[in-house]
């Protein structure tokens, strides 16, 4: 029966049509829950989807809490695991499971109601802000995202090259114009946040350098930082290529 839940509240391969809907319930109620934050203000309405859409992750918290054993089983890639002392502690291990502590960060806040007695305003608005995190769940549910996932994992080491050589840019950059114009930059701070806005092409206007040499150091840093935004784009997008042809 546990093993049997375990396939449908699991992503479907396809085949399990049972699963298959479980997949699309689950996405659709992570899509509802996340309408009413879209909204300032809340109503009778938004509690009581709040309220519903809660007690589905609840359950489905609580149907993946007592399958964790095969689910962890699996993510191990362990043999049948028969000794009950070795189960056991796979459920104490789920709870402290990424996955697993971004459930209980999305139910939390919905509970939250508990302490409106007190006045720790600002820990219950924080509190609040951990329904956000909803939008995670929907990993577990979308094949095209774990697909994205799965090109990220083997590309890491490009991107993560890619990473050092954007922090070297805005850097190298920041200490540049930071020395060039000083009475522009109050900080290096400043600086870090213009090289920043710079390497991303964004240009908002509110800190710009004045002097030739400032706009002839921006002329610069701006064809380089075309260059490194693109090598990301590049690298995810040949091997997702790879992973659609290999699928």
């Amino acid at each position: 029966m546990r093993k049997r839940l375990f396939k449908i509240i699991e992503l479907s391969d396809g085949n399990d049509k049972l699963s298959g809907l479980y997949d699309i319930v689950m996405m659709c109620t992570i899509v509802i829950s996340l309408i009413p934050l879209a909204f300032k203000k809340t109503n009778s309405l938004f509690l009581i989807v709040d309220y519903i859409t809660t007690g589905i992750f609840v359950a489905d918290y609580l149907l993946r809490f007592i399958t964790a054993d095969y689910k962890l089983e699996a993510a191990g890639n362990n043999a049948k695991l028969n000794n009950s002392g070795e189960r056991i502690k796979l459920f104490f291990i789920y709870p402290f499971t990424p996955m697993a502590i971004i459930d209980l960060l999305a139910i939390l806040p919905t509970f939250s109601i508990i302490a409106s007695g007190f006045k720790i305003l600002k820990l219950f608005r924080l509190l609040r802000t951990f329904r956000v995190l909803k939008i995670f769940k929907i990993f577990r549910y979308s094949k095209s995202i774990i697909v994205i996932s799965n090109v990220i994992k083997k590309q890491k080491e490009p991107l993560l090259a890619v990473c050092v050589l954007a922090a070297a840019y805005i850097v190298i950059c920041a200490l540049i114009i930071f020395n060039v114009e000083p009475d522009t930059f109050d900080n290096f701070f400043s600086a870090v946040y213009w090289a920043t806005v710079s390497l991303t092409t964004m240009g908002y206007g509110d800190i710009y350098p004045v002097s030739t040499t400032g706009r002839v150091v921006t002329m610069l840093s701006s064809f380089v930082g075309i260059a490194i935004v693109a090598l990301p784009a590049g690298i995810i997008t040949a091997g997702y290529m790879d992973e659609i042809n290999k699928e």
